[in-house]
């Protein structure tokens, strides 16, 4: 379905989790972003070698040995000083030439770079130059690395941004936690007197962008942490309109999402406003390239930053997942989670997913390749699309799961997933055959890694449903893998 538009092209000139404290959080409802946190500001302090005590004893400049100059040859001071003069004069008329070949050679080159300064066509334009003759037409060449140079140093991107942004949008997740109040004497809820607990509405924000639409939805990609555990989702687009949006598939491995927007809710001139994205090749990335980075900011609406592909197949692990990864120094900041990753042809090259965070880093930025999701969203969007079932009418498959350590996938060669430690009797398990010690490793085709993110995927099938469980059973010292269609049941209460 979704391919990348430049196939077989160079991206030349290509260019989280993120937690507060705050009830109105970005991506996550989970608290490491505080107000008074080190981990907010850094000051970084280099002290340049020119600086040592070494450069400057007792109060002058140099070395202290100059005050101990020997005071003989007074004769041959004349003799030191016409030599000198000579030796300026040849020097000067040296340093005359010298300024004007520099100043002929940079003409050429500021030449070069100003026919160079194209966003659109600057990668054409770089590999067509090869490599640039200076005026005189001798045929001396100045490599094509340097006006390269200068031409990468232009920051204006406003053309491509203005191209992309109207396939941007801004996602609201309103969901629903639990929080614990200390009792009395302080203690939280867990402790030998324990605490209230009660339910919140909490409000996050993420960003996604517009993949495609078929006949009766706008799909959007986005995080699977953006949208998880979402009791209501909303779109913001990019003419300041926002529409109600739904699930439609998520995959918890990848950390991707597909949701949903019903045409029918999107005003005429909503849709004449906003336009699909396109997709580029993250498999020809470059380390060097430039990159852009847009999304929705701490929640304050689209914002752009830019930078360079600093790394490609970084392995980076979030919640025991790991995953291969392109690292940017485009600042990546809560709230961009979902959004878009592009080259300089205005191409998604990446979905901005993951940042690190430590008063020892800066601009370390992650992006899920798009070249890597292109596979994974094109089973999501073939999904149908729902709504959380309310808690009554929710599916129950009867079982008691642990989640596959990776420890034991070291050790055992488990596969990741959820081990089936009981199967209840007269469960939709049980009947459909499936048997305690199996791994669960698939739901309806979106992938399980954890027991949580199988109950979160459940909350939207209502019992009665039919699904697909893939499960896998160790036979004779490996895993076989087998699909097990299951009716989900109801939970007795």
């Amino acid at each position: 379905m979704f391919e990348n538009n430049n196939e077989n092209q160079d991206n030349n000139q290509v260019i989280d989790y993120y937690k507060d404290s705050n009830s109105n959080t970005t991506d996550s409802g989970s608290s490491s972003f505080s107000e008074g946190s080190d981990e907010r500001y850094s000051r970084s302090y280099y002290k340049s070698p020119y600086e040592s005590e070494d450069r400057y004893t007792n109060g002058s400049f140099g070395s202290s040995q100059g005050n101990n100059k020997n005071k003989k040859n007074k004769g041959g001071f004349v003799r030191k000083l016409i030599a000198v003069a000579t030796l300026a004069i040849i020097g000067g008329g040296l340093a005359g030439a010298s300024f004007e070949a520099v100043r002929f050679v940079s003409g050429s080159l500021n030449q070069n770079q100003i026919s160079s300064v194209d966003l659109n066509g600057l990668e054409e334009n770089n590999a067509n130059s090869g490599e640039a003759q200076n005026a005189d037409g001798l045929g001396q060449t100045v490599s094509s690395t340097e006006t390269t140079q200068l031409a990468t140093t232009v920051t204006d991107v406003s053309s491509v941004v203005e191209e992309v942004m109207p396939s941007v949008v801004s996602i609201t997740n309103i969901s629903t936690v639990p929080v614990q109040i200390p009792d009395f004497f302080g203690s939280f809820g867990g402790g030998t007197r324990g605490g209230n607990t009660y339910e919140q509405e909490q409000e996050a924000s993420g960003s996604g962008f517009i993949i495609d639409k078929n006949d009766t939805e706008l799909l959007i990609v986005t995080n699977n942490h953006v949208v998880n555990k979402a009791n209501t989702l909303s779109v913001g687009f990019a003419d300041g309109s926002v529409v109600d949006a739904k699930i439609k598939g998520t995959d918890v491995d990848s950390d991707l999402a597909v949701i949903a927007v019903p045409l029918e809710n999107i005003e005429s001139n909503t849709m004449n406003a906003i336009k699909i994205a396109k997709l580029g090749d993250s498999t020809q990335l470059k380390v060097g390239e430039a990159a852009i980075a847009i999304g929705n900011a701490l929640g304050y609406g689209q914002s752009v930053t830019t930078g360079v592909i600093s790394a490609i197949d970084r392995e980076v692990t979030v919640d025991s997942v790991t995953n291969s990864l392109i690292q940017t120094d485009a600042a990546i900041n809560p709230g961009n989670s979902g959004g878009a990753l592009l080259n300089m042809k205005g191409q998604v090259i990446g979905i901005n997913s993951v940042k690190y965070s430590s008063t020892e880093v800066e601009g370390m930025g992650y992006a899920i390749p798009i070249s890597t999701a292109i596979p994974i969203i094109n089973e999501l969007v073939t999904k149908e699309t729902r709504d959380k079932v309310d808690s009554a009418d929710t599916g129950y498959l009867g079982i008691a799961g642990i989640d596959v350590s990776d420890e034991a996938i070291e050790a055992y060669g488990m596969p990741k997933g959820v081990y089936i430690a009981q199967v209840v009797d007269g469960g939709a398990a049980e009947a459909a055959g499936i048997k305690k010690g199996d791994i669960i490793t698939k739901f309806d085709g979106s992938s399980v890694s954890s027991m949580q993110s199988l109950q979160d995927t459940l909350q939207y099938y209502a019992a009665g449903s039919t699904v697909t469980i893939t499960v896998q059973t160790a036979q004779d010292g490996e895993y076989q893998e087998r699909d097990i269609t299951v009716t989900l049941g109801r939970k007795v209460q």
